[in-house]
Order: structure tokens, then sequence, then C-alpha cells
């Protein structure tokens, strides 16, 4: 049999990357060029965790403008010219990242990133981080491609990361910070394990995820307590 657990997959916002700083400066430049004024980063952090198609449709919304779909699509097209000019400026590693994914490559075990984030984004911010080199697969999302794979809190990226991965479900652990997290893990039946320094609006034990801890630095101990 397999051990549990062999795979690991993270989230990125939040979880490895604590981003808002950044994500609050795109949604600012897309607010702008609607005549509408900016967030705090506060507010901005408790719109991230589903992706950039619904941080558009919150930031509008909480400016009390509804978008139409076809609305939406148009503010979204603009958004994702606008994020990728505020990726790494303002944006720092969580704490105990770094270190969490060294213990975890020297244990042998096989890593992924699954995000909402958009795939060229993910990529340039782990590049810029240096952690990209750890991970056997990074998975982000394609908000414009009518093909894409459905978004966590849907299983399916999850899936498709085990398959790549040559990983099963029943051998593999989510780790992440959202309530998206927990939830696709759960429906993809994969065991979790949530970060509370994230950016969950509601306490993330109220998921109920496999495991909670308080960042990545308790990483390490908890996996090696599942082994």
């Amino acid at each position: 049999m397999a051990r549990f657990p062999d795979t690991l997959l993270f989230d990125l916002d939040g979880t490895l990357v604590d981003s808002v700083p950044d994500i609050t400066l795109a949604v600012g430049e897309l607010m702008a060029g609607e005549g509408l004024a900016p967030f705090p980063e506060a507010e901005v952090r408790d719109m991230v965790g589903y992706g950039v198609a619904t941080l558009v449709e919150r930031a509008f919304a909480a400016r009390g403008i509804p978008l139409t779909a076809a609305e939406k699509t148009i503010r979204l097209t603009r958004m994702m010219e606008i994020y990728p000019r505020h990726l790494v400026d303002r944006s720092r590693l969580m704490a105990g990242a770094t270190e969490a994914l060294d213990y975890l490559r020297g244990g042998g075990f096989k890593l992924a990133v699954v995000t909402n984030k958009p795939q060229a984004a993910a990529e340039t911010v782990l590049q810029h981080f240096g952690i990209d080199g750890f991970f056997g697969l990074i998975l982000g999302d394609r908000p414009l491609d009518a093909h894409r794979l459905a978004p966590k809190p849907r299983p399916d990226m999850l899936l498709f990361a085990l398959e790549f991965l040559q990983s099963r479900p029943d051998t593999a652990i989510m780790v992440g910070d959202s309530a998206a997290d927990v939830q696709s893990a759960a429906a993809a039946a994969v065991f979790s394990i949530a970060v509370r320094n994230g950016y969950s609006v509601e306490p993330i034990d109220s998921f109920n995820p496999g495991l909670s801890i308080a960042s990545l630095v308790d990483l390490p101990a908890a996996v090696a307590g599942l082994t």
C-alpha cells in the first residue's frame, strides 16, 4: 500500500505567499478606470480566495454595482490586463514557507501548487521567490478559457494534479487557508490541513479541515505526525 501522505498540494495566496498588498494595487487600478475609489488592503483581503472572476464581482458589488454576465466579462478581461503589473512588488513569502518545502522535499514527498490565481501569475510569483523548483506541477486558473478546469471549491483541479503526479486522493493532503481549499479537498476525498494565518474571513476550523495549524511553521511537525 502507498504511504499516507506521499503528496502535498498547496494553495498559493494566503498559504505560501502574502499577495494581498499587490492584489490591492491591481483592484485599485481596475476601480480607478471606472472612476471608483480604491479599497483598503483589509477589505481586499476579504475578497480573495475564489479566483479573479469572483474578486472582480466582489469588488464591484462592494461599490453597489452588480454586474451582468457581459459586464463581468468586460471587467474580467480588463483585470487580466492589469493583474500582471502587480504581482511581486509588495508580496512576501508566508512565515515558514521555505523551511516547510525544504523539509518535504527532503522527505521525498511529491509537491504541487493548486491555486485559483491565474496560471501565468502563479508561475511568475513562485519564480520570483525562488520556490517554483519545489513543485512537480504548478496548476493555476485560466479564467478566460472556456475549457478550463473548474476552480476550487470544485475538486477538478485537485484531481487533475493528483493524476499528473501519479498520486491518489487517499495518499494526498491539500494545504490551504480558505473554505475553497477545505471544500475542494473534501469533494476530492483528500485530507486537508488548514493554516489559520491566511485570508479566511470566517474561522478556518468552522469548515472542518482534517487538521489546522497556526502557520506553515507548524507544517513539518503536522506531516510528521501523520506519517
